[in-house]
């Protein structure tokens, strides 16, 4: 995984354990409302442009909720690296283009090109790849 936007902290609480996730939402009204989201890996880009403020897991076997994403203003401050592999460059440019996690370094950094390429993961060519599978 590659990480090259700053004040954003990439974490592990995820690691391949299954549980249960909850995302805290902004309604239109203003105000917060947590909901469960079952225990897939969610998609960040279930939710409506700045409605998502957390995502929290709670493990299997454990009563606390660990959070995994975190938004502070305009800044996503906490990523889960299992998120992180999910999320695409679309994802970005339609609903977080307004905070940090849009940062053309980021995207050179891992060659990512179409708005499928994956954010935080090494993209590679269809060349690149024949070449790397030669070798």
């Amino acid at each position: 995984m590659v990480n090259k936007i700053k004040g954003l902290t990439v974490v592990d609480f995820i690691g391949g354990r299954k549980g249960i996730f909850q995302a805290i939402t902004k309604v239109p009204a203003g105000f917060m409302i947590a909901t469960e989201i079952g225990s897939e890996l969610p998609s960040l880009n279930r939710w409506k442009k700045g409605a998502l403020q957390t995502i929290q897991f709670k493990a299997e076997g454990t009563s606390h909720w660990t959070t995994v994403f975190a938004k502070k203003g305009t800044r996503v401050i906490l990523l889960d690296q299992a998120l992180a592999e999910t999320i695409e460059v679309g994802t970005i440019n339609s609903l977080f283009y307004n905070t940090n996690l849009m940062d053309h370094n980021q995207y050179k950094a891992v060659n990512a090109k179409t708005w499928a390429d994956k954010v935080f993961v090494m993209n590679y060519s269809y060349e690149n790849q024949f070449s790397v599978l030669n070798q």
